[in-house]
Protein backbone atom coordinates (compact mmCIF):
# COMPACT_ATOMS: atom_id res chain seq x y z
CA UNK A 1 0.00 0.00 0.00
CA UNK A 2 1.22 3.48 -0.92
CA UNK A 3 1.85 5.92 2.10
CA UNK A 4 -0.53 8.61 1.88
CA UNK A 5 0.78 12.28 1.28
CA UNK A 6 0.36 14.91 4.05
CA UNK A 7 0.28 17.51 1.53
CA UNK A 8 -1.16 16.95 -1.70
CA UNK A 9 -1.75 20.40 -2.90
CA UNK A 10 -0.71 24.73 -2.70
CA UNK A 11 -3.56 27.83 -2.61
CA UNK A 12 -2.89 29.70 -5.94
CA UNK A 13 -2.49 32.90 -3.73
CA UNK A 14 0.35 31.10 -1.57
CA UNK A 15 1.54 30.17 -5.15
CA UNK A 16 1.53 33.84 -6.55
CA UNK A 17 2.82 34.98 -3.17
CA UNK A 18 6.11 33.00 -3.89
CA UNK A 19 6.05 33.92 -7.51
CA UNK A 20 6.10 37.66 -6.94
CA UNK A 21 8.37 37.27 -3.82
CA UNK A 22 10.84 35.45 -6.32
CA UNK A 23 10.98 37.88 -8.91
CA UNK A 24 10.96 40.77 -6.36
CA UNK A 25 14.24 39.13 -5.24
CA UNK A 26 15.62 38.75 -8.39
CA UNK A 27 18.65 38.11 -9.31
CA UNK A 28 18.92 37.13 -5.37
CA UNK A 29 17.40 34.15 -4.44
CA UNK A 30 14.94 33.75 -2.37
CA UNK A 31 13.80 31.35 0.74
CA UNK A 32 11.24 30.77 2.84
CA UNK A 33 9.12 27.68 4.46
CA UNK A 34 6.10 26.38 3.82
CA UNK A 35 2.85 26.32 6.57
CA UNK A 36 0.05 23.40 5.62
CA UNK A 37 -3.21 23.05 7.05
CA UNK A 38 -5.44 19.71 5.91
CA UNK A 39 -2.86 18.76 3.15
CA UNK A 40 -2.70 22.52 1.52
CA UNK A 41 0.04 24.81 1.36
CA UNK A 42 -1.63 27.81 2.58
CA UNK A 43 1.41 30.11 3.72
CA UNK A 44 5.06 30.99 2.94
CA UNK A 45 6.98 32.05 6.27
CA UNK A 46 10.15 34.15 6.06
CA UNK A 47 12.24 33.26 9.02
CA UNK A 48 14.04 36.15 10.54
CA UNK A 49 17.80 36.76 8.96
CA UNK A 50 17.07 35.06 6.08
CA UNK A 51 20.05 36.21 4.07
CA UNK A 52 20.20 35.80 -0.11
CA UNK A 53 22.52 36.58 -2.65
CA UNK A 54 22.72 35.63 -6.82
CA UNK A 55 23.89 32.39 -5.80
CA UNK A 56 22.27 31.16 -2.49
CA UNK A 57 19.57 31.56 0.48
CA UNK A 58 20.65 31.10 4.02
CA UNK A 59 17.76 30.12 6.50
CA UNK A 60 18.37 30.30 9.60
CA UNK A 61 16.67 27.55 10.98
CA UNK A 62 17.70 28.17 14.18
CA UNK A 63 15.51 31.11 14.18
CA UNK A 64 12.22 28.79 13.39
CA UNK A 65 9.48 28.69 15.75
CA UNK A 66 8.70 25.16 17.90
CA UNK A 67 6.42 24.61 14.77
CA UNK A 68 6.41 21.93 12.45
CA UNK A 69 6.47 22.81 8.86
CA UNK A 70 5.54 21.69 5.13
CA UNK A 71 8.36 22.07 3.73
CA UNK A 72 10.60 24.40 1.97
CA UNK A 73 10.79 27.00 -0.50
CA UNK A 74 13.25 28.96 -2.97
CA UNK A 75 14.25 30.37 -6.08
CA UNK A 76 16.90 29.95 -8.78
CA UNK A 77 17.78 32.91 -10.78
CA UNK A 78 18.32 30.61 -13.50
CA UNK A 79 15.68 28.53 -15.30
CA UNK A 80 16.98 25.36 -13.85
CA UNK A 81 14.96 24.62 -11.07
CA UNK A 82 16.93 20.97 -10.05
CA UNK A 83 17.85 20.98 -6.71
CA UNK A 84 21.62 21.41 -6.20
CA UNK A 85 23.54 19.40 -2.99
CA UNK A 86 22.80 22.42 -0.79
CA UNK A 87 19.04 21.94 -1.94
CA UNK A 88 18.67 18.33 -0.91
CA UNK A 89 20.67 19.09 2.43
CA UNK A 90 17.75 21.38 3.23
CA UNK A 91 15.36 19.40 2.12
CA UNK A 92 16.25 16.46 4.65
CA UNK A 93 15.87 18.92 7.68
CA UNK A 94 12.61 20.72 6.41
CA UNK A 95 9.70 18.69 5.69
CA UNK A 96 8.21 16.88 3.21
CA UNK A 97 7.75 19.10 0.09
CA UNK A 98 9.82 21.55 -1.55
CA UNK A 99 9.58 24.11 -4.19
CA UNK A 100 12.28 25.34 -6.01
CA UNK A 101 11.06 28.58 -8.40
CA UNK A 102 13.19 29.44 -11.51
CA UNK A 103 13.46 32.58 -13.67
CA UNK A 104 11.02 33.70 -15.32
CA UNK A 105 9.07 32.93 -12.01
CA UNK A 106 6.06 31.67 -13.85
CA UNK A 107 2.96 29.41 -13.15
CA UNK A 108 5.06 27.28 -15.78
CA UNK A 109 8.89 27.46 -14.23
CA UNK A 110 8.52 26.01 -10.75
CA UNK A 111 8.89 22.21 -9.51
CA UNK A 112 8.07 20.99 -6.40
CA UNK A 113 9.94 17.72 -5.06
CA UNK A 114 10.17 15.37 -1.93
CA UNK A 115 12.69 15.10 0.77
CA UNK A 116 14.86 12.85 -1.39
CA UNK A 117 14.90 15.41 -4.24
CA UNK A 118 12.74 13.43 -6.33
CA UNK A 119 9.85 15.11 -7.76
CA UNK A 120 6.43 15.28 -6.97
CA UNK A 121 3.09 17.09 -7.67
CA UNK A 122 0.89 19.34 -6.15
Amino acid sequence: MKERRRVWAIEREALEFILAASKSNHPNEFAGLLSAREGIIRECVILPGTQSSEVMAVLHLYMMPNVRYAGSVHSHPTPNPSPSLADLELFRKTGEVHIIVAYPYTMESWRCYDRAGRPRNL
